[in-house]
């Protein structure tokens, strides 16, 4: 359970997300199981949920990981959702394109 603030209002206590969930910033202690479903399949499979730990990865290969056919649309919302994940602290973008996720960060949600 952790709290977190929403567009600078009150915080609320968050034990899981929803589909739809505010994606809440990064910070030490806060678990990948705040983050909507979705995310957390970004999430889990960067982090090695497959044996590909520390191994970044780009939109389709990410998009095939979690079950997507890797057609432009379904790649280009993958993409979407890592930048988005990159911008909130979870993951980074090493080079452009490719996304891992940092050291203390990983899934296990």
């Amino acid at each position: 359970m952790a709290q977190v603030e929403v567009a600078g209002e009150r915080l609320v206590e968050v034990r899981q997300a929803v589909p739809g969930s505010v994606v809440p910033h990064w910070e030490e202690g806060l678990s990948p199981a705040v983050l909507a479903p979705v995310y957390r399949r970004i999430m889990d499979v960067l982090a090695g949920e497959n044996g590909r730990r520390g191994e970044a990865m780009d939109c389709r290969q990410l998009a095939a990981a979690v079950g997507l056919e890797p057609v432009a649309a379904k790649v280009e919302g993958v993409r979407s959702k890592a930048k988005r994940l990159v911008v909130r602290g979870w993951l980074a973008e090493e080079c452009p394109g490719l996304f891992s996720v940092p050291a203390g960060r990983g899934g296990g949600s």
